[in-house]
């Protein structure tokens, strides 16, 4: 596994069309902000070992960003039909 540190709005680019941003960061929370191409499934770990919930959520109606926690403003989250 690899570690890095980042501080409040720094990035981290995976592969070519991935982009993690550190939105903010309170106490022993981090927000993390995710741009990524539509068709790539981005889920929380707790969600990916809950299929059913991941699905319920979905069915739902639930939006990526209340699914993942980033926030609305967050450059990271713009591109990807929210705002």
């Amino acid at each position: 596994m690899l570690v890095l540190s980042r501080r409040q709005s720094e990035q981290i680019r995976l592969g070519e069309n991935i982009e993690l941003t550190v939105v903010r960061i309170s106490g022993d929370r981090v927000q993390l902000g995710i741009a990524a191409p539509k068709e790539l499934r981005v889920l929380r770990a707790e969600l990916a070992r809950f299929p059913e919930i991941a699905a319920a959520r979905a069915e739902r109606g639930v939006s990526r960003r209340d699914g993942l926690g980033a926030t609305g403003s967050s450059p990271a989250c713009r591109g990807r039909g929210e705002s």
